[in-house]
């Protein structure tokens, strides 16, 4: 890293002041900050200063720090910090920065350095013979489209050559730089392509122009008769599109993956033909209350083969349990309550599936009432409800806070009812249809 230093006291002023417009500039400045964040304004102020003699000097450093309140060293870091902040005395006429970095040095940027030691001084951070010119090789100054270029205080000089930059320095050096175009030194229009725009190149339109129709003009001709139209040619019907195999992965082919052809007409009849054999055996089994075997090899009930296994024990228990004279074990106790009469043993209950209490609710005689009406209640949870026998809205509006727990339990939403107000909503619905329910809410449930 480049250690930044203040120049050498040999060139150092005893002192530093702004002139009457810059001071009044500089109060305005300050001004403009909230009290107690005036000392913000450093960097405005050293720019002043330095636009003002050219550099940054100790002394100017001192009094900015003096306007604000500030210690000498606080300024000194900010003016060390910025490369911006020229530290030693610098061409009065021209301060000659050349950009060094990446797309510059392709460009040529090395010669350009090359004309500025030739030109102004061997070293940079000199002053040429009269003090009117000086350089420095800078990072990235931000026209990196139109490489190479150089920085002249607040201008930009860009495309340039080795011998267009060593005019723009002799016009410098001369006093004549505001005679120097700013910018690109090319033909090229700002950062355009060199050989002209290859985009937008249809003419700009205004918007009246292009949104306003053109007023008729006057005393038209009447328009001509219409003339008869043309027969029109029947269409001609669009080929059909190739087989394509987009979607598919590169390596992936059909014999490598059956699954894309598709199983055989062979195949098709033979798992169809099993899958009749394993339904005609389901049902048979259901008929006559034997169980599938061919589903269970071998298996003769529910007790199946379990009393010759460990001498017909429990895992846990040391000698098997005595049945009863009726033929039942004693040991089981008989804890399951039935909540509603017994149900139509074929109708399917999700809850007795999982070894929980038979059907909760008989679903009354006549057309089950759309549940979706009530808040909450979508297709999926609808045909659950009616498979624990809830199919009526008077039913859901009739709901005890016990039969409440046993239906949250069951379909696993513990406060869902409560939560989305079920009762009033079924209460209504049960009361006057669907009709009342837009009547109260204006519109159907989302």
């Amino acid at each position: 890293m480049v250690a930044r230093r203040l120049a050498d006291k040999s060139v150092q002023p005893v002192a530093f002041a702004f002139t009457n417009d810059n001071a009044t500039w500089a109060e305005w400045k300050i001004g403009q900050y909230p009290a107690g964040r005036q000392q913000s304004a450093v960097i405005p102020l050293l720019m002043r200063a330095q636009e003002q003699d050219g550099w940054v000097s100790r002394a100017s450093i001192e009094k900015v720090a003096d306007m604000l309140g500030m210690a000498y060293i606080r300024v000194l870091e900010v003016a060390t910090f910025y490369t911006q902040f020229q530290l030693q005395p610098v061409g009065t006429r021209a301060h000659v920065q050349v950009c060094g970095t990446t797309p510059c040095q392709l460009r040529g940027a090395e010669g350009l350095i090359e004309v500025c030691k030739s030109k102004i001084h061997h070293e940079p951070h000199h002053l040429n013979a009269d003090g009117t010119m000086s350089w420095e090789e800078v990072e990235c100054a931000g026209a990196c489209v139109n490489a190479p270029m150089v920085t002249i205080f607040k201008d930009t000089y860009e495309d340039l050559t080795e011998d267009r930059l060593a005019e723009i320095i002799d016009a410098f050096a001369a006093g004549n730089g505001q005679t120097i175009k700013t910018g690109t030194q090319t033909e090229r229009l700002n950062a355009a392509p060199e050989g002209g725009r290859v985009v937008l190149l249809e003419e700009a339109t205004t918007y009246r122009e292009k949104f306003v129709p053109p007023a008729p003009p006057p005393e038209a001709a009447p328009a001509p008769a219409a003339a008869a139209p043309a027969a029109v040619a029947p269409a001609t019907p669009a080929a059909p599109l190739a087989p394509t195999t987009a979607g598919r992965p590169r390596d992936v082919v059909e014999e490598s993956a059956p699954a894309i052809k598709g199983p055989s007409p062979d195949a098709k009849v033979s798992e169809a033909k099993a899958e009749g054999e394993r339904k005609a055996a389901d049902t048979a089994a259901k008929d006559n209350g034997e169980p599938n075997k061919a589903m269970r090899p071998n298996a003769t009930g529910a007790e199946s083969d379990a009393s010759k296994v460990d001498g017909g024990k429990a895992p846990g228990k040391a000698s098997a349990d005595t049945p009863a004279a009726d033929g039942t074990n004693t040991s089981v106790k008989k804890t399951r309550t039935i909540i509603a009469p017994k149900a139509n043993p074929k109708e399917v209950n999700p809850v007795a599936e999982k070894g929980g209490d038979l059907l909760l609710f008989v679903a009354p005689e006549g057309a089950a009432d759309d549940l979706k009406w009530i808040s909450g209640v979508g297709p999926v949870l609808e045909r659950r409800l009616n498979a624990l026998g809830i199919t009526k809205w008077s039913q859901i509006a009739a709901l005890t806070p016990e039969q409440i727990d046993l239906v949250e339990g069951s379909l696993n939403f513990k406060g869902r009812i409560a939560r989305d107000n079920w009762l009033a909503q079924a209460e209504l619905l049960a009361r006057g249809g669907e009709a009342e329910y837009i009547r109260v809410f204006g519109k159907k449930p989302r």
